[in-house]
């Protein structure tokens, strides 16, 4: 007996939304288990700690390939392919981490993770997004960015339950098994029709990139102040809790829980908030309350103050991430919208990833809360003036053109091609 049509269609939205989630969430996992365990691996290589947070600055700068090579594909011949291959190359990298013998090849191994975890989420973001009815864009945006508070905890646990016995090489294993999870979810995702009605040939592909690099360029600039604030507020983090208020593994590991949770709950809060008063006005009101924060996260005396300042802090920066996914999709022309939203966010990431650096040379001659305090200050500050100076175009139509596009810079519409000589879809 058939199945309903609507019925099916609400069954590919949900695998959709879950693909990307899961996808985002086993590569935060993957990313944050190195975040946990810098001190371990730098004893155990008989590196310094800024050398072990150089890895991490590594990973960072690499995922502009794979938002590339991975966004241009996924454009061209759909998402969800792409996904599945983000998913496995990432995986086999992180396992290889675990066995690197040595810094060097350690090295290398978060150089080749950082291509894969580069491609996953412009491509999973612009799966989720054009697959579900606009009115939910910013509930799923706040959704599907928060699998990476998501993946935090995992970590968290992980650094909890496993650390403590066998050491840091286990923790780089354990990702690989729910991938295969993911990879089950993907394949049933059928490729949606905004992709279908968009694709076109290489010749007009370029042309819509030539026309939109404005747009692109204000999207580079936005999202490197974004990474600024979240990489800023979260990589060093446990190492600050460790090596300056001297708490345990299971202590770091409860604080960083409790500010994912912070996250979860600000991602999802201000997606909702988002479709109310507007994608700016939500992201804007997240980075200035994070400002007062402050305090708490890093000079509470007491080790429940720090825990509450930390979910402050990560549910007002992660509340404004939570606008993201929406928000870059929506101002992306749609022959670009796998490889606009990946491109630009990991130049982004490109351009913000020697905080954790920065953060781990200045906490080494100076005190971690003083250094990671002002940045935050200071980014907090600047990205709330970037996002106010930017376009918006909030309720788009992915199947039709812009409308009721907001304060719009000279340059910054998204400028649509006729899909000339799009090939029929193939079937999924």
């Amino acid at each position: 007996m058939p199945t309903n049509p609507p019925e099916n269609q609400r069954a590919n939205q949900r695998n959709a939304v879950l693909s990307g989630f899961l996808g985002w969430t086993l590569d935060a996992f993957d990313f944050f288990v190195l975040i946990f365990v810098v001190s371990a691996i730098a004893r155990d290589f008989g590196r310094s700690i800024p050398a072990i947070a150089l890895t991490i600055t590594a990973s960072l700068a690499m995922r502009p390939v794979g938002a590339f090579v991975f966004g241009i594909l996924a454009d061209r011949y759909g998402r969800r392919y792409l996904l599945m291959a983000n998913i496995i190359f990432y995986s086999l990298m992180e396992i290889l981490s675990g066995l690197a013998p040595n810094y060097k090849i350690f090295f290398i191994c978060r150089l080749l993770y950082g291509i894969g975890m580069g491609g996953t989420w412009g491509v999973g973001a612009s799966l989720a997004m054009e697959s579900v009815p606009g009115k939910w864009r910013g509930l799923v945006s706040g959704l599907l960015q928060e699998g990476y508070a998501t993946g935090n905890i995992l970590a968290a646990i992980c650094y909890y339950t496993v650390f403590p016995h066998w050491g840091w090489r286990p923790m780089f294993f354990i990702g690989g098994i729910p991938a295969l999870i993911t990879l089950l979810i993907c394949s049933r995702v059928k490729e949606s029709e905004a992709w279908h009605a968009s694709r076109t040939d290489w010749g007009t592909y370029r042309a819509a990139i030539s026309k939109n690099w404005q747009l692109f360029c204000y999207l580079v600039v936005l999202m490197a102040m974004m990474n600024f604030m979240s990489h800023g507020t979260q990589d060093m983090y446990p190492t600050f809790l460790q090596r300056q208020r001297h708490f345990s593994v299971n202590q770091t590991a409860l604080v960083t829980v409790i500010s994912m949770i912070g996250a979860i709950c600000g991602g999802i809060t201000f997606g909702l908030f988002s479709e109310k008063l507007g994608r700016r006005k939500a992201m804007i009101t997240a980075a200035i309350l994070g400002i007062l924060t402050i305090p708490l996260w890093v000079f509470a005396p007491s080790l429940r103050l720090i825990m509450l300042g930390a979910f402050a802090m990560q549910f007002m920066v992660q509340g404004a991430w939570g606008v993201i996914p929406a928000h870059i999709t929506e101002l992306s022309p749609g022959q670009l919208r796998a490889f606009f939203p990946g491109f630009a966010y990991q130049l982004g990431v490109l351009i913000a990833s020697s905080v954790g650096y920065v953060e781990a040379v200045l906490g080494e001659h100076f005190r971690y809360a003083t250094s990671m305090g002002i940045l935050a200050a200071t980014v907090l500050l600047v990205g709330a003036i970037v996002i106010f100076l930017g376009p918006e175009a909030k309720g788009v139509s992915f199947a039709g053109g812009v409308q009721d596009f907001d304060h719009p810079l000279p340059g910054m519409e998204p400028q649509l091609l006729p899909a000339k000589n799009a090939p029929m879809a193939t079937s999924d």
